[in-house]
């Protein structure tokens, strides 16, 4: 079913949870908590979640991806889970599937971000892909399978005062590729993460007086 804006500048976001233990009611689901919980956090524009929680199996995740972008409208739809190297990790593939275009920055910067944390990074495969149909397009971007590298690879390396260093969360890049897709104009909370427009695609604040 169409997802309903309740203001024109509220997201839609597609947030998928991708593991066979938790399907199947053997492990408690980390993945859709975690996602939300972020967001919840990091966003101050509005928002409103479709949530799915499937298992590794390629057509599940395939079906799941364009039901959230065609049928309900998601803007931006965030996985977790499913992108390493063993036989059941069929995440990226399934995106690709159903992709226009591909990404690669996302994922070459997740990869990057995590690689200051674990040398294990590196066999990790998350892709991020744009999905576009008549007068519709979403951004769907493969995350890691635990809260606190999707904390990271979102919000980037911050110092011990929380301050960003050098190496930004792909999140940044998020709100202005949504933009140049024709989504909504999604704002940050800075202390979470600091989103990056040009000059020219920021839109002005009203005053003191409410003028813009």
């Amino acid at each position: 079913m169409k997802a309903q804006r309740r203001h024109p500048d509220e997201l839609i976001v597609g947030l998928v949870s991708i593991s066979d233990r938790a399907a199947r009611g053997a492990y408690e689901d980390k993945g859709l908590p975690g996602l939300r919980g972020w967001l919840a956090q990091a966003l101050v524009s509005p928002w409103q979640p479709h949530e799915r929680l499937i298992a590794d199996e390629r057509a599940a995740i395939e079906t799941t991806l364009i039901e959230l972008v065609d049928a309900v409208g998601c803007d931006l739809v965030l996985t977790t889970g499913g992108t390493g190297p063993a036989r059941r990790d069929v995440t990226p593939e399934a995106t690709l599937a159903v992709a226009t275009r591909e990404m690669p920055g996302f994922g070459e910067q997740m990869r990057r971000i995590s690689l200051a944390f674990v040398p294990t990074a590196i066999l990790s495969r998350q892709v991020a892909v744009l999905r576009e149909t008549a007068g519709h397009a979403a951004l769907i971007i493969n995350l890691p399978g635990q809260p606190k590298a999707i904390a990271e690879t979102l919000e980037g390396l911050k110092d011990d005062d929380g301050r960003t260093m050098a190496m930004a969360g792909i999140f940044a890049a998020v709100p202005y590729c949504i933009d140049l897709i024709g989504g909504p104009y999604i704002e940050t909370n800075e202390a979470v993460v600091r989103s990056f427009r040009p000059k020219s695609a920021l839109r002005s604040k009203p005053n003191a007086k409410g003028e813009s």
